[in-house]
């Protein structure tokens, strides 16, 4: 039995590594084609494009409005929408669109992928997700329309508000507006808060949608209080709200304070346009990639705190990228924990498991272990050229599939890009592929081993 749920982990994740890059190639290879291209393009700048569609990053060695056709935009959509949901969630609403019964060891298969604890209603949950996708979608693109369509005229505008709503849901980042994203309307605050709202809602998983909102059914049929719409919720709910909340209301006051007075940022904004500018900047930071201030032109400081933010990234099971909020959380509460003198991670009543905790610490060592490797290989491939600090922010960008960079994708070297589709490719796949890797893999006879304790010297 044992032997069995390793082999179908193993299996699981293989679907997913090969999914996604059997996707990130096709669609390299469909960009790369003459119809999609107003101009002759590079291979590689195609495949570069299709990794960060794929993997709802955002960075870009090409412009995509001035670069791609309409067919080419179009895939370049269907890349981000794939890449948001997932190959998973995409195959299985293939099958059920064709009629096809989802088998058992399919069903195994998705219950792995969203790490759930039983297969009932794994099918009826893949349905839910692909619907309150294109719900919210559908409502973020009837927004940007209400700005897009008398700017641009129907056609234009109804495409771009629906490329847009599917790049801000999926947390890609990708526009076909230009080189300057959505900095045209910093200060437009319909843009600035439909943007925000679908970043923020896909980043918090769809776990917690479908939480909330059975709360919140309870509560309108009188089975539960209004004021325990909260604490009903389920621990991952709530620690994705409340770390959610948190970086952004910290993101929003330290770029507020620390770009006040730059001239090339915040400096020519009114009072309630820098807040409206700064809060976007924290929400983007979560892995989205669009940008409404210069990104080249921050204060050092401003670029070292947000790539911080996106390292963390979102929280589990959206689109988001990065090591999660709740595996922050779960690490801050078990140092907290140890400082304290206790022995068990405690947070709001309940008792997080030791397998959790090791997930989770895998999941930020290797993130962080990549990280590394990866700013060093671009420190080295481009000797005395681009400042640490911008190097930083790029690779925090890749690693944490954000696509926010300060100008310098289109500039790096072809073995630096190669570099980056590597750490995006990580980014997407290795938190996920770590859960499917570690939860579960120790041998019941290895439970019984009890070796000699000995202490060594730490600190």
């Amino acid at each position: 039995m044992w032997q069995r749920k390793k082999r179908i982990r193993w299996n699981t994740m293989g679907i997913l590594a090969v999914g996604f890059l059997g996707v990130i190639l096709l669609g390299g290879i469909l960009l790369w084609l003459p119809v999609c291209n107003r101009e002759p393009i590079q291979f590689i700048d195609a495949l570069f494009t299709s990794v960060s569609s794929v993997c709802v990053t955002g960075l870009v060695t090409i412009t995509p409005a001035a670069q791609f056709t309409l067919p080419g935009q179009v895939i370049l959509l269907l890349l981000i929408q794939v890449g948001g949901l997932g190959v998973i969630a995409c195959v299985t609403a293939f099958f059920l669109l064709l009629r096809k019964r989802i088998t058992v060891r399919e069903r195994v298969v998705i219950q792995e992928t969203y790490n759930m604890d039983s297969l009932g209603g794994m099918v009826g949950m893949v349905k839910r997700v692909i619907q309150g996708t294109l719900v919210v979608e559908g409502a973020g693109a009837v927004l940007y329309a209400c700005q897009f369509i008398p700017e641009y005229g129907i056609g234009r505008g109804v495409w771009y508000s629906v490329f847009h709503a599917v790049s801000a849901f999926c947390n890609a980042g990708i526009d076909i507006l230009g080189e300057s994203s959505l900095a045209g309307y910093v200060d437009n605050p319909l843009v600035n808060l439909t943007t925000m709202t679908l970043i923020i809602l896909s980043g918090l998983g769809f776990m917690v949608w479908f939480d909330v909102i059975g709360n919140g059914r309870k509560i309108l049929r009188r089975e539960l209080p209004r004021r325990w719409w909260f604490t009903r919720l389920k621990l991952q709910s709530k620690l994705a709200i409340i770390m959610t909340l948190s970086l952004l209301a910290a993101g929003t006051l330290f770029i507020f304070i620390i770009e006040y007075n730059n001239p090339d940022t915040l400096g020519p904004l009114s009072f309630g346009e820098k807040w409206m500018a700064s809060a976007f900047q924290s929400v983007t930071n979560r892995t989205a990639g669009f940008f409404t201030i210069q990104q080249g032109a921050l204060h050092e400081e401003s670029k070292l705190f947000n790539s911080i933010l996106m390292f963390i990234g979102g929280s589990p099971g959206g689109t988001a990228g990065g090591v999660k909020t709740t595996t922050i959380a779960m690490l801050f509460l078990s140092c907290l924990t140890f400082v304290r003198g206790g022995n068990d991670t405690e947070c709001m009543g309940k008792k997080i498991s030791v397998g959790n905790f090791r997930t989770g610490f895998c999941v930020v060592m290797v993130a962080f272990a990549v990280f590394i490797a990866g700013t060093m290989a671009v420190l080295i491939i481009e000797p005395d050229r681009v400042a640490l600090v911008d190097i930083i922010y790029e690779t925090s960008s890749a690693i944490g599939t954000v696509g926010l960079t300060a100008g310098l994708t289109p500039e790096l070297s072809r073995m630096s890009h190669v570099v980056l589709m590597v750490m995006m490719y990580v980014g997407r796949l290795g938190p996920m592929t770590l859960v499917l890797l570690f939860a579960g893999k120790v041998h019941p006879r290895d439970k019984l081993r009890r070796l000699p304790e000995e202490r060594i010297m730490v600190g």
